[in-house]
């Protein structure tokens, strides 16, 4: 997504022509001290001080609205104005944004943030936009990592045999399906309730939700596979954008741009933290033998490029080598 930089005081020039008040509610699913929430609380804040007051978000949080996938489907119909929601879910209307979580395709975050500040993620918006959201940025959910109750999982032959929860993701099940092991899609909000009564055997999430979940309280084991990087889509309902006047899209285009650099960064710190917790838990931590797990995942390629939208995942993956 191409940037878009106001200086402060141009912001609010914006802003002083007397219209009317306007009212946008925005839905995340997460908890208060997670960068998604804090990071919209930061856009909220920062839309109302260069509107003067005359723009006002209601942010609803802790999936007070819904789940991520009722949330996208309340962004077609116009019942909610924006979300931070999850990349998972929105691949059920953009499947090109699965190019993203493709297995170990990143070594760091920074990585795949070039590609969606690039015309790779111009490509990503005009997609969402066919599909009824408009694009206001990429925020970061992490790299994602494996936690059972079994046994260490060091190489993928460890899979065999458990059942791991995923979320509505179809690459995250691929990946699960393709170390040997069961995928069971169960929402996070039951996640940890599912662990303890052992419905599954593990998971798979970022260190930030897996520590902010106490999933650590029902897991034994936690492997740093880092096989996957997640988006965040920050994004708004076409019906609430088209009504607003093109200064206050420019206005809110540029609060936007300022809320994902302040999520990622806040998204760094917050993993630091959480590692650094979960080693003070006890939990016992493993890293993996990397090139063995690539290897067992390379099918997971095979079929996202030979797919519809593999024209696009195929420029992705190939960008992300360069």
């Amino acid at each position: 997504m191409k940037a878009v930089f106001l200086p402060l005081f141009a912001v609010l020039l914006l802003a002083l022509p007397a219209r009317a008040e306007i009212v946008l509610t925005l839905g995340h699913a997460v908890s208060a001290d997670h960068p998604r929430a804090q990071a919209s609380q930061h856009f909220a804040d920062t839309l109302k001080r260069c509107s003067g007051g005359r723009i006002t978000v209601d942010v609803l949080g802790g999936a007070s609205f819904g789940d991520d996938v009722a949330m996208l489907k309340a962004l077609q119909d116009g019942s909610l104005d924006i979300s931070a929601n999850s990349q998972g879910p929105l691949s059920a209307f953009v499947p090109e944004i699965n190019a993203f979580g493709l297995p170990f395709l990143f070594d760091r975050p920074e990585q795949a943030q070039r590609l969606l500040d690039g015309p790779l993620g111009e490509h990503l918006s005009r997609r969402m936009a066919q599909a009824g959201f408009v694009a206001l940025g990429f925020w970061d959910n992490g790299t994602r990592h494996f936690s059972n109750s079994v046994r260490p999982l060091l190489k993928p032959a460890d899979f065999a045999g458990l059942r791991f929860r995923t979320p509505a993701d179809p690459v995250a099940v691929d990946i699960v399906r393709a170390l040997g092991a069961q995928a069971v899609e169960i929402r996070f909000s039951a996640l940890y309730q599912a662990l303890q009564r052992r419905t599954v055997d593990g998971q798979e999430n970022p260190l930030i939700n897996f520590h902010a979940a106490h999933l650590h309280e029902v897991q034994t084991h936690l492997s740093l596979t880092a096989h996957k990087y997640e988006i965040t889509p920050f994004v708004m309902s076409r019906r609430a954008w088209n009504a607003l006047s093109t200064a206050d899209r420019d206005m809110l285009r540029a609060v936007a741009d300022d809320s994902t650099r302040h999520q990622r960064a806040l998204t760094r710190k917050a993993e630091e933290d959480a590692y650094r917790a979960l080693l003070a838990s006890g939990i016992q931590i493993s890293r993996i033998s990397r090139p063995a797990f690539v290897e067992a995942t390379r099918p997971v390629y095979k079929k996202w490029l030979s797919g519809p939208a593999g024209a696009y995942i195929r420029q992705v993956v190939e960008a992300a080598g360069e």
